[in-house]
């Protein structure tokens, strides 16, 4: 088995360029839940708007990604271990274990949609009528076999299937053109998402991946390849799936992929779609899991972690946690973007040298306090019912915990110079 560096910094010679990094994170980011939120956008806002909102928040979200992916390829560690520079030894086990649990609702959610969609497509094109949970569990272990295996095989699952989900996706674009027109994308529709309601749901459907992107950046050859590959894979691959369910949703008036696929002539290639999208999507949900993992038991073995966040997984996707997605989203949103915003602010504002040098400390509680601030403030200003809503900062609460946090952890880290200095 090949040595993922799970504990320790990817060594320069074993690093990669900027376009197959690239490839994985666009990769991730064509799926099945990108489709349906692209769907309810498409059906809650004008076309132009919603347009607008997914460039903004692919734009948004490509920037906040290379910020952290840049520390990850500085530092060549994963994000949960740079989280024990961050956070302390064992607030790093805390925060890990906030990200593997996060990760594991992911895989749950993701594994459930393949579960439903492959339910759906299976019946509409042989008349077999598999059971869920069986669905469930065979998608899970399928999911589960590549992050096992390690980034390695990560990428080159990544650069076969991309142009593959490419070219299937935009042919059922075109029949489906071919076969209702498009006038339909023009249609009024009754606003239900105000513009800033739906940037921040554009970047949510992305921001963990922004906030451990340094779990695949750490394997970028520079810091160039690093910035560019996380910027176009996250700009391109969040915005693809979510403008192109905007597009089939309207012109055919369903939001169900797998209908749409079987409607315009795709039976079996869409069945290949709902399989790869989901795989490349979650196995990274697993192996960043996994990582995660890794810090909290340091001494047991990184394959055997990654298969028990499988297992855990799979069973939540057979439980249903794919009914709650919307609140799951939103709720995990808020407690994630602020731990970027703390480690990014450990790094530019604190220096390299503090993840470099042997940590020793068991709790930073300043990190922590700034993530738990980061937190609170995305709770007050985020949208009803799960927000409270009592102000706005920028109207996208995701990206007001990730700056709050920053704030305050570089006032954390400024007013710790000072006394040193004094």
């Amino acid at each position: 088995m090949n040595n993922d560096y799970e504990r320790q910094p990817v060594p320069i010679n074993e690093r990669k360029k900027w376009y197959s990094i690239s490839l994985v994170w666009i990769a991730v980011g064509i799926d099945l839940s990108a489709m349906l939120f692209g769907a309810e956008l498409g059906a809650g806002m004008n076309f132009q708007d919603a347009l607008i909102s997914v460039v903004i928040g692919s734009t948004i979200l490509g920037v906040l990604a290379a910020f952290c992916a840049y520390v990850g390829a500085v530092t060549g560690l994963s994000t949960s271990m740079i989280s024990k520079f961050t956070f302390g030894a064992n607030g790093a086990k805390f925060v890990s274990l906030f990200l593997a649990i996060s990760l594991l609702g992911w895989f749950g959610v993701q594994t459930g949609f393949f579960a439903e969609n492959a339910f759906a497509a299976i019946k509409g094109v042989a008349g077999w009528e598999i059971p869920l949970p069986l669905l469930a569990g065979i998608g899970g272990i399928l999911m589960m076999t590549t992050a096992v295996l390690g980034y390695r095989a990560i990428e080159k699952l990544s650069s076969w299937s991309v142009p593959l989900l490419l070219i299937l996706v935009v042919l059922s674009v075109v029949l489906a053109i071919r076969k209702y027109g498009a006038s339909e994308l023009s249609a009024p529709v009754e606003n239900v998402f105000s513009m800033g309601m739906a940037i921040s749901l554009v970047i949510s459907v992305f921001v963990v991946g922004a906030v451990i992107s340094p779990d695949v950046s750490r394997w970028a050859r520079t810091k160039k390849d690093a910035i560019l590959a996380s910027f176009f894979g996250f700009f391109f691959g969040n915005s693809f799936m979510i403008v192109i369910a905007m597009i089939l949703s309207r012109i055919m008036d369903e939001s169900d992929l797998t209908t749409i696929m079987i409607t315009v002539g795709l039976g079996i290639p869409g069945i290949l779609v709902l399989i790869l999208a989901q795989w490349t999507t979650n196995t990274n949900n697993a192996y960043s899991s996994g990582l995660s993992l890794a810090v909290i038991f340091s001494k047991t073995n990184k394959v055997v972690l990654t298969i028990i966040a499988g297992v855990i997984g799979t069973l939540l996707a057979v439980l249903g946690i794919y009914d709650y997605f919307i609140d799951f989203l939103t709720i995990m949103t808020m407690f994630i973007a602020p731990i970027g915003g703390v480690y990014t602010a450990s790094y530019y504002i604190g220096g390299q040298k503090l993840f470099k040098q042997e940590n020793h400390q068991a709790v930073k509680m300043l990190p922590l306090l700034a993530w738990a601030l980061g937190t609170f403030i995305s709770w007050l200003t985020m949208e009803g019912p799960i927000g409270l809503e009592l102000f706005t900062l920028t109207t996208i609460s995701s990206v007001d915990s990730f700056l709050i946090a920053f704030l305050f952890q570089a006032i954390f880290l400024i007013l710790m110079k000072q006394r040193r200095a004094i």
